[in-house]
């Protein structure tokens, strides 16, 4: 029988001896602390799988810890404990998310059931979540009006993802169609924070700004080699929200040492990102100094990104990192399972890289396969079959290796995707590439310039051009490009997919994960 870790925090502990002992003797075991400080400090050293908290603690109340707890830890359910029968209090509990509410003086059957039954509370959740994110619109509105900078911007993103996962768990998704909108203010001002500061991040070495594709390696990755060996998973076309959405099920196994964000590179596309990531190089830099290496817009799919081992053995060398590593790209489950196989030979390298092509294949599968786009009808389901093929993956799998040795695991990507609406309609020759968030080519033909970003000048932003006269654009907002040709077809095929390549938060902004085993 598995063994349940239980945090119970109390200031009169000591008299709870009795039903500590009642909960240990059957297979519970308690680790009890006596204010909520401790309870917060001993949640960042260890994880539980249940929380009792005593609602009247001196310093820190039980509201004000169960806040703090579900900020960090949302997925621990907690049990609050109180003499105070004020329905008030109850319902501000119970709207907090927490899992029970049980009156002292307690009885240790109480205590044992409390534990066994998840109350039906998903009502007053639901209209907490609602009434919190009611509450929060105004202040992210204003917000985004404001001059924003990088660091800004990323929080925006991460506060709208947030309320997005929490009003997608309630019942009453009253607000979602709100929060959707709000959303789409925040990209449409985002892409133009982006057109002002893009090129500035890439030329002026005077400005603070964000670690990008090309410095990911060279910032947060090298820096860590020291010790145990290390594993490096590149889960293509990762955005923010499913990277929460996944964390839920490695919870149990790696603790977050940190959370943050770097920007992709424009175009947040593969051949572009990845290569960037792991080159250490702009697009440009790729094309002059590795022609051999350097594939173009014309390549298929699968060929942009055959050079990743070789691109990151160039950037060790020119960083004068010496270590000894591991190259894997996985895009089937044989793949995957075959590298499970070998896990105890990547233990003889301080650096093993892995990319899953997976969820990129996703988001592909859902454009052309009926079935699948029915199965991701919307964000929420989408999301849903994201986490479900990371249930059953090697991947996972995986990652519980590396937890079962103890080691530690860096998680990001290279881009992420947008969910797009509105068709752009635009022209070019055969030369023009096919992704449906960026174009380049020569004489490029459009009437509108209402949702998108031109470069004229690609060199500005470190960009190859095929001709002379080549130029790039970019999706923003929720455009996609269309040609003229086979228009309404084209459209109606594309439209409600989820693409890459353009300029949206959802794209740019994504995520680098650092995690140690319990």
């Amino acid at each position: 029988m598995q063994r349940y870790n239980i945090l119970w925090a109390d200031d009169e502990i000591d008299l709870l001896k009795p039903h500590i002992l009642f909960l240990e003797e059957r297979g519970y075991d308690i680790t009890p602390v006596t204010s909520g400080t401790d309870a917060i400090d001993e949640l960042e050293e260890k994880y539980f799988d249940l929380v009792f908290l005593d609602e009247n603690m001196p310093g820190m109340t039980g509201l004000e810890t169960l806040s703090q707890i579900k900020s960090t830890k949302p997925s621990i359910p907690v049990v609050m404990i109180t003499k105070n029968e004020e329905e008030a209090i109850m319902e501000e509990a119970i709207g907090a998310k927490i899992t029970d509410y049980l009156i002292k003086p307690l009885n240790p059957n109480q205590i044992l059931l409390s534990i066994k039954k998840i109350l039906d509370n998903k009502r007053l959740v639901s209209e907490h979540t609602n009434t919190s994110y009611q509450q929060e619109f105004k202040e992210i509105s204003m917000r985004i009006g404001d001059d924003l900078d990088f660091v800004k911007w990323a929080e925006i993103y991460k506060k709208l993802v947030y309320w997005e996962l929490e009003i997608s768990r309630t019942e009453n998704r009253g607000m979602a169609e709100i929060l959707t909108m709000q959303k789409a203010e925040a990209n449409a001002q985002f892409a133009k924070f982006i057109a002002e500061h893009y090129e500035s991040w890439l030329n002026d070495p005077d400005i603070e700004r964000p670690v990008m594709s090309h410095q990911l390696l060279q910032k947060k990755v090298f820096p860590e080699m020291k010790g145990d060996p290390h594993f490096l998973i590149v889960i293509d076309n990762l955005r923010f929200d499913q990277w929460k959405i996944i964390e839920e099920d490695i919870a149990p196994y790696f603790n977050v040492e940190s959370e943050e964000t770097y920007y992709s590179i424009l175009p947040t596309a593969t051949a572009y990102a990845r290569n960037s990531l792991f080159s250490g190089e702009l697009p440009l830099a790729m094309s002059k100094k590795y022609p051999e290496l350097w594939v173009d817009d014309n390549e298929t799919e699968e060929g942009k990104n055959n050079h990743e081992a070789e691109f990151l053995a160039l950037q060790l060398k020119n960083s004068h990192v010496e270590i000894k590593t591991s190259y894997h790209k996985i895009i089937s489950a044989s793949q995957g399972k075959q590298l499970n196989s070998s896990f105890n030979n990547l233990l003889n390298n301080d650096l093993n890289v892995m990319v899953y092509n997976f969820v990129d294949m996703l988001s592909h599968a859902r454009t052309d396969i009926k079935m699948i786009k029915e199965l991701a009808a919307d964000e929420v389901a989408y999301r849903s079959l994201t986490r479900s093929w990371f249930q059953h993956s090697t991947l996972f799998d995986m990652l519980k290796l590396i937890a079962d040795k103890g080691l530690k695991v860096m998680i990001t990507t290279d881009h992420g995707a947008f969910r797009v609406q509105k068709p752009f309609k635009i022209a070019g020759d055969r030369s023009v590439n096919t992704n449906l968030r960026y174009k380049q080519g020569k004489n490029l033909g459009y009437k509108s310039k209402n949702g998108i970003l031109e470069v004229p000048d690609p060199e500005r932003l470190h960009l190859p051009k095929l001709n002379v006269s080549s130029s790039y654009v970019f999706a923003t907002d929720d455009v996609f490009f269309a040609y003229p040709n086979n228009y309404n077809h084209y459209v109606n095929y594309y439209r409600d997919t989820f693409q890459h390549g353009g300029i949206s938060m959802e794209e740019l902004i994504i995520p680098f994960i650092k995690l140690s085993a319990k």
